[in-house]
């Protein structure tokens, strides 16, 4: 049994890898700075685990993996280096942890997670039993990552680090391309560039690339595929070239898609689950049965597995009920995750005042799309702005601060905006002003959700 020891095993991609590879049998260790709920949760499932990094820890592994956040003087990298071991980062490991698999990989902007876990909970309900990771935990199983006995491996294809350059995907899907990553992407083009490169990695004629018609991102980068004979399909609700489209009608939902080489149509006729409200869901949804009709599902019998999507964490997730308001997180930290994520609370809950709170995350991203954020929160009759969540970066001169944002959603002539200070100062303000008939939804990639634990605390 081969020994395989992660450092940083308490992110979200490195702990699915590590689960696929416990689930394979596989001896499986990892180390990270803190303790979390995820490393508990691993060695619950027998994972071994160690608080902190020490030289000792890889001690009779035979491969090491790393995060992105690793440094190469971290001690245990620099003792498995010295002991001739192997250490690969993320993007360099893919191609172990996957092999003999089709792969199935979401990349985008936005939605992957969704997509990706959708398309994993149809093909599990139709019984394929795929290997996954997702990079959320999926409410359906509670879990972000399996080693399962199907043929397909359904992966979220990250961009960061270029992480989606180590898959080989039979199955590629993009659900969109906007500017993001600003510290690893300076450029809207050079987030095109990445993305050719993940489509450069699908086969030319024995996989599919599945592209959103409704966004032009994805677009150029799926016109010259199809234009060279490729095989390329194109999905939206919007778009009445798409192959894959989804309307209202009288009689519900319907679904017109492509199953082998000929026009399908079928029709929903119960409402979708609160985890697909919304037109980006919407979009989601026709994703993941194009990318599962193209591994060879039938659309017909995974229509009633959408009706049991619960979703991931923290996309749309209630946290619970404080003194009848509604306390829901979202991972959403980009203008458009906010924008189409406060339409579907509209939706939701259509008569509540709605509270959106936003922790900007990084410096880079708030500063280089300010006067996007800035537009987002339209939807929301409240806006609070927390205090910057850095992550792996440091404050500069000329970067904004919660003053600066607030002025800038204050331009759009938003009704109410408040710079709100930490986390704790938050929870305070919403403590004195909420009121029954409103709902908070708190956008976060760091670690504003504990704002609403502080309020649910309280015991409801």
């Amino acid at each position: 049994m081969k020994h395989v020891h992660l450092v940083g095993i308490g992110g979200a991609g490195m702990s699915a890898i590590a689960r696929v590879l416990h689930g394979r049998g596989f001896r499986v260790s990892g180390s990270d700075r803190a303790l979390n709920p995820i490393t508990a949760a691993l060695a619950a499932e027998g994972v071994t685990i160690y608080e902190g990094h020490a030289a000792t820890h890889v001690e009779g592994a035979e491969l090491v993996l790393i995060s992105s956040a690793v440094q190469p003087d971290n001690p245990e990298v620099s003792a498995a280096r010295a002991a001739g071991i192997e250490v690969l980062k993320r993007r360099e490991a893919l191609p172990f942890v996957l092999e003999g698999k089709t792969q199935i990989a979401v990349a985008g902007t936005h939605g992957k997670t969704t997509t990706t876990a959708l398309i994993t909970h149809l093909l599990r309900e139709v019984g394929r039993d795929p290997s996954y990771i997702v990079g959320g935990v999926m409410q359906n199983t509670g879990n972000n990552a399996h080693a399962g006995t199907g043929d397909a491996f359904v992966i979220e294809a990250d961009e960061y680090d270029h992480m989606f350059l180590g898959l080989m995907p039979t199955i590629g899907v993009i659900t969109n391309i906007e500017h993001d990553h600003p510290d690893m992407f300076p450029t809207f083009d050079d987030t095109l560039r990445a993305f050719e490169g993940f489509v450069g990695r699908i086969p030319d004629y024995d996989g599919v690339l599945i592209a959103c018609a409704d966004d032009s991102g994805a677009m150029r980068i799926a016109k010259p595929r199809r234009g060279r004979g490729q095989p390329t399909l194109t999905y939206g609700i919007h778009s009445p070239e798409a192959n894959w489209q989804a309307s209202e009608t009288a009689d519900g939902l319907v679904i017109q898609g492509m199953e082998n080489g000929e026009l399908l149509e079928v029709t929903l006729q119960k409402a979708l689950p609160p985890a697909l409200v919304g037109a980006h869901m919407r979009q989601n949804m026709l994703a993941a049965l194009a990318a599962c009709v193209a591994y060879g599902a039938s659309l017909t019998a995974m229509m009633p597995a959408l009706l049991s999507f619960k979703g991931t964490g923290r996309r749309l997730e209630q946290m619970g009920v404080y003194r009848g308001v509604p306390i829901l997180s979202d991972y959403g930290h980009h203008p458009t995750a906010i924008r189409t994520t406060l339409e579907a609370v509209r939706q939701l809950y259509p008569e509540a005042a709605v509270w959106a709170v936003w922790q900007p995350h990084t410096y880079s991203r708030t500063r280089t799309l300010l006067g996007d954020f800035a537009e987002a929160f339209a939807a929301a009759d409240h806006a609070l702005i927390t205090t910057i969540y850095p992550s792996r970066e440091r404050y500069q001169t000329g970067d904004p601060d919660g003053n600066s944002i607030e002025a800038a959603v204050r331009g759009t002539h938003h009704p109410d905006v408040r710079y709100s200070g930490d986390l704790a100062a938050t929870a305070l303000l919403l403590r004195r002003e909420l009121t029954v008939g409103a709902v908070v939804i708190i956008f976060s990639a760091g670690d504003a959700p504990k704002i609403g634990e502080m309020l649910l605390a309280e015991g409801g």
